[in-house]
């Protein structure tokens, strides 16, 4: 079968990852089987096995893709971002960002949570998603230091307790479907920032 006129074929592991994003963020990685990956990406099976091992190598992807996914919405804020302040918030516009984007079925919240919460204790996607949060972490306290130069005990406080705000303020957003408690979060970092 070819592609329509004027459109080429997609690679088989580009649809398959664009589906397993869809259907895992949406329905959950455990009620997601690989027939309705298959199928929601228009592949064989047999084109699943080519490209990964087993659905657990395809949840590792998506985790590893939605890692980038965020890193890149990050890049892009902290680029355009003033002063160490405001790289700061750049990591709070990242999760306002990603909380806006156009979800099939509406924002659930953090896809790295919501996949670590369906993996049992010591998976390995658990530990990629725990690498995730703590690469946030450690760029906000990247960010705290040149804020707070030569105090380091005080600028990982801070980073903690952002972090804390922040992924509490992702939860809370997932529960209502939308951005407002990020941006809230925003504002109460700002302050705490505007403080030090």
């Amino acid at each position: 079968m070819t592609a329509p006129e004027g459109r080429a074929k997609r690679p088989a592991r580009a649809s398959l990852l664009e589906a397993a994003a869809r259907l895992f963020y949406a329905d959950g990685v455990a009620a997601t089987g690989i027939d309705a990956i298959t199928t929601a990406a228009g592949v064989a099976k047999k084109s699943l096995y080519n490209n990964f091992a087993s659905k657990a190598d395809l949840v590792a992807a998506y985790l590893a893709d939605r890692h980038e996914e965020w890193l890149a919405l990050y890049r892009d804020r902290v680029a355009s971002a003033a002063g160490a302040q405001e790289r700061v918030l750049a990591v709070f516009d990242a999760y306002i960002d990603h909380a806006n984007f156009a979800y099939e079925h509406g924002f659930r919240g953090c896809g790295l949570l919501n996949a670590a919460a369906e993996l049992p204790a010591g998976a390995p996607g658990r530990q990629a998603v725990r690498q995730h949060k703590e690469e946030v972490e450690g760029l906000l306290l990247r960010h705290l230091a040149a804020l707070l130069p030569q105090q380091d005990e005080a600028a990982g406080r801070v980073a903690r307790h952002l972090a804390f705000l922040l992924e509490g303020s992702m939860a809370r957003a997932g529960l209502e479907g939308g951005d407002r408690c990020l941006r809230e979060a925003r504002i109460i970092a700002a302050r705490m920032l505007a403080e030090l």
